[in-house]
């Protein structure tokens, strides 16, 4: 046997395995590197998917304007149609929708509709909320009981109750504190088209409040008539959220959709998932 050939064989083997190794590493940390961009690229990318809840007194086409500006956009926007007969069954609708849902979104609610988030946006879909002059309770505390220390909302001063505890509001008190910044022809088609909702629902106490963990943005409107403008800074303030003030009435997805749309657009564009 040749000393050399065999000596020669043993190094180029030994080469050849080392250089196999190398190269398995090597495309172990490409592959690697390669997975933590896409996954950062994917954590930067908008959230694509809206889901709006309306308030009481109103149903899924309060949010018309707002969803004519996000679709241009490209975003798939879900506009929630809620029975208002209860709390539990408002949260079992927009559970519903949130389970249609492909991917992460941001969940959107206006006036009851903040109630109904708080506790729906727990669902893991949901990377960031948006509350639009809405209420933001806390564990435990009773809707109906969160703007005594402000004064009376006046346009809820006398809602009119039928024989089964569902409420509307006078299409007065809608012109003059409900919408009173839409045009008269406007605000009497939300009166017309107002969702009844059941009194029991403002004896609510919710069981999870998604604020705490998740990003929020809020939306207060100064001249709002069905909620104290000095209890919607309260709740901004106390779930920390990225605020916005608009001079407007209780709807100001109606009578400032621009502005509206913005701030949704802002929290698709700056919430992580």
């Amino acid at each position: 046997m040749n000393p050399f050939t065999t000596e020669s064989s043993k190094f180029a083997r030994g080469f050849w395995l080392a250089s196999s190794a190398l190269l398995r590493i090597g495309a172990a940390v490409f592959a690697l590197s390669l997975a933590a961009t896409y996954a950062q690229a994917a954590a930067t990318e908008p959230v694509k998917n809206i889901v709006l809840v309306h308030g009481a007194f109103a149903d899924g086409s309060s949010w018309a304007k707002v969803i004519t500006i996000l679709q241009a956009q490209g975003y798939n926007v879900t506009a929630v149609q809620m029975p208002l007969s209860g709390f539990a069954d408002d949260v079992a609708a927009t559970n519903r929708a949130l389970a249609r849902q492909t991917g992460p979104l941001i969940l959107v609610g206006h006036s009851w509709g903040g109630v109904v988030i708080t506790e729906a946006g727990m669902d893991s879909k949901v990377v960031g909320l948006v509350y639009v002059a809405a209420f933001g309770p806390d564990t435990g505390a009773v809707v109906g009981d969160l703007g005594k220390p402000y004064p009376p909302p006046p346009a809820l001063a006398a809602p009119i109750v039928d024989g089964q505890g569902f409420m509307i509001l006078p299409t007065d008190a809608v012109l003059k504190h409900f919408a009173s910044d839409l045009p008269p022809a406007e605000a009497r088609v939300v009166a017309a088209t107002q969702g009844p909702i059941n009194g029991s629902a403002f004896a609510t106490k919710v069981s999870s409040v998604a604020w705490k963990t998740k990003p929020s943005w809020y939306i207060v409107s100064t001249l709002d008539g069905a909620i104290a403008p000095d209890l919607e800074r309260f709740f901004a303030k106390r779930m920390k959220a990225t605020t916005t003030e608009l001079e407007a009435s209780h709807v100001p997805m109606l009578s400032k959709p621009s502005e509206v749309a913005t701030v949704i657009m802002d929290a698709a564009s700056k919430a992580q998932h």
